[in-house]
């Protein structure tokens, strides 16, 4: 079955025209890197190479074909190496995908799914075998998305208790993608280091997007224990770590540290980080921490690419491709506007079009 399965696919994976960027960056990544390892273990074994991502997508597109088009489909797999395989055949289906975090307890993801209009969702499987996508009976109505219909919902709580989709259209996701590379210099020539979840914002866009469009492999790994992390770093000479200022203090306080010779590029996002530990990282291991700040609703926003400044909270600069206006300039704190391509085209079910959209 496999061969008819990506027989039936091969054609837009060899050259014809798709109307999707995230796709057409996708079949680009083929052409280039086909043959190269894609996902890797931390012990540096090859779970899936460039064309093995495009033979499971092939697979699970067959899966995905009794689901209408603007279907929302919600993936709780954690950090699957399925993962890329199951964004391309949802793209290729034109079915929304919801991304869930596997920590969520059984309200929030009910509480999600009903939000969303989920019609399935794709679980992981405890013996390993292939995510298993499972028919919710209450959602058989597909959502009326309009002129725009999103490729991805990403929930956000932001200042308020109860979750909140947004909705992005691959456009949108690959200028996110873009922005964080080019800011970044992060370049299919780096291995990427996947312990922060695929499903929140932050590893979606510096992790899952850049293998997809601009061929950057990863490591993918389920451990986040500190010492697990630094361990793993050291043996799978990762070059690009995406962390959380709760790493970098965890280990600024451990003893007896590998040394860690590929790793180039330091990443912090999720919460502010504390000079102090930003110093004792860069003596400890002479390399510095580049604060990273962005948000759900528009991706990336600023990146401090200097490390130089000492202030406590700096953030750094906008991105490329980024644009950011103070709402009252002469106030000592004030709101700011953020306008980039990677911003999404507002909330769900209600858009609230005042406060994102169009850009902004």
């Amino acid at each position: 079955m496999r061969s008819a399965e990506c027989n039936r696919a091969k054609p837009c994976a060899q050259g014809m025209k798709s109307t999707d960027p995230l796709l057409d960056g996708w079949e680009q990544t083929l052409r280039r890197a086909k043959d190269r390892p894609a996902i890797l273990d931390t012990y540096g074994q090859v779970l899936r190479k460039f064309a093995e991502i495009e033979e499971r997508a092939c697979e699970f597109e067959r899966k995905l074909e009794k689901f209408p088009p603007g279907g929302v489909i919600a993936i709780q797999i954690g950090n699957h190496e399925d993962w890329p395989s199951i964004l391309i055949a949802c793209l290729r289906r034109h079915l929304v995908v919801l991304p869930l975090e596997q920590s969520i307890n059984d309200q929030q993801r009910e509480a999600t799914l009903e939000l969303c209009k989920a019609g399935a969702v794709v679980s992981a499987v405890s013996s390993g075998a292939a995510p298993d996508i499972s028919r919710l009976r209450t959602a058989d109505a597909t959502p009326d998305w309009g002129e725009n219909p999103p490729s991805l919902l990403k929930i956000t709580s932001g200042t308020t208790a109860a979750p909140r989709a947004i909705r992005f259209r691959s456009h949108q996701l690959l200028a996110d993608c873009n922005q964080i590379c080019d800011t970044m210099k992060i370049t299919g020539a780096d291995l990427n280091f996947g312990v922060i979840p695929i499903s929140q914002s932050y590893g979606f866009s510096n992790l899952l997007t850049p293998l997809i469009a601009r061929g950057v492999p990863m490591v993918l790994s389920r451990d986040r224990t500190p010492r697990a992390i630094l361990s793993d770093l050291a043996r799978s000479n990762a070059t690009v770590f995406p962390g959380m200022p709760v790493f970098y203090q965890a280990f600024c306080e451990m003893d007896y540290v590998p040394a860690l010779p590929k790793l180039r590029l330091c990443i912090s996002a999720g919460a502010p980080l504390p000079r102090t530990v930003a110093k004792k990282f860069r003596e400890k291991f002479n390399l510095p921490i580049h604060s990273f700040y962005g948000s759900s609703e528009c991706g990336g926003i600023c990146y401090d690419r200097e490390t130089t400044n000492e202030v406590e909270g700096f953030v750094g600069q906008p991105m490329a491709g980024v644009g950011i206006e103070l709402l009252e300039p002469n106030a000592s704190a004030c709101q700011i506007q953020v306008r980039s391509a990677a911003v999404g085209d507002g909330y769900f079910p209600e858009p609230d079009e005042e406060k994102l959209g169009d850009g902004a």
